[in-house]
C-alpha cells in the first residue's frame, strides 16, 4: 500500500499538462504554477545591473513544477548557484538558497528568472543554454518537490497580479512590458 501511494504521488507530482499560452502583445506569462508570495521593488539587481520589479511565485509540492519561459527572446545569461535550503516562500530564499538564474532578452528588454530550491526541493533542472531562442510558454525546466520562481521585470512593466493570487504556468499573464 505504501509503495502504491508513493508511486501515485510521484506520478502526480511529475505531471505535465498541456497549456494554452495566451497571445498578448508585450505580455509576460507566468513561469510557474503556484501562489504569488512577494511583489517588491529591487534596487540595483546584481545580475541586471539596474532596478527591477520582483514577482515571486511559491510552488507547493501539490503544484505542477514544470517551468516555462515568460517571454519570447534569447537567453543571454545562465548561472547555477550553490546555496542553502531555506523554506522557499521566505524572502531570504531569493538570495541564500540554491538557484539557477536565467536572463532572457526580448529586443533590449531583459527579464531575469530565478528557479529557487526550497527546504524539500533540492533539484533544479534547466534545459536552456546561453544563445538559445525561447518562445513564451516554452518548457525550460522544473524544480522538484516544492520551491519558488522569482521574476525580475523592468521597472516600467505593468504588474497584472497581486499578492496571494493563484497563478498558472504558461497561462496567467503576470504583467506587460512597456
Amino acid at each position: 500500500v505504501i509503495f502504491v501511494l508513493l508511486l501515485a504521488f510521484t506520478l502526480y507530482f511529475f505531471r505535465d499538462p498541456e497549456r494554452t499560452v495566451p497571445k498578448v502583445e508585450h505580455g509576460i506569462i507566468c513561469p510557474a504554477d503556484g501562489k504569488v508570495c512577494l511583489i517588491k521593488e529591487v534596487k540595483n539587481d546584481k545580475y541586471l545591473g539596474t532596478d527591477a520589479l520582483q514577482v515571486s511565485i511559491f510552488m507547493s509540492p501539490l503544484n505542477v513544477h514544470v517551468n516555462r519561459a515568460p517571454i519570447d527572446g534569447e537567453v543571454v545569461f545562465k548561472k547555477h548557484i550553490e546555496g542553502t535550503f531555506h523554506v522557499a516562500y521566505v524572502d531570504k530564499a531569493s538570495e541564500l538558497n540554491e538557484q539557477t538564474v536565467v536572463i532572457i532578452d526580448n529586443g533590449g528588454q531583459k527579464i531575469l528568472m530565478k528557479q529557487i530550491a526550497g527546504a524539500v526541493a533540492r533539484r533544479i533542472v534547466n534545459v536552456v543554454e546561453i544563445g538559445a531562442k525561447v518562445k513564451t510558454g516554452e518548457k525550460i525546466g522544473m524544480i522538484k518537490f516544492g520551491s519558488r520562481v522569482d521574476l525580475l521585470l523592468p521597472v516600467g512593466a505593468k504588474i497584472n497580479v497581486k499578492l496571494d493570487d493563484i497563478v498558472t504556468a504558461g497561462e496567467t499573464i503576470i504583467g506587460y512590458l512597456q
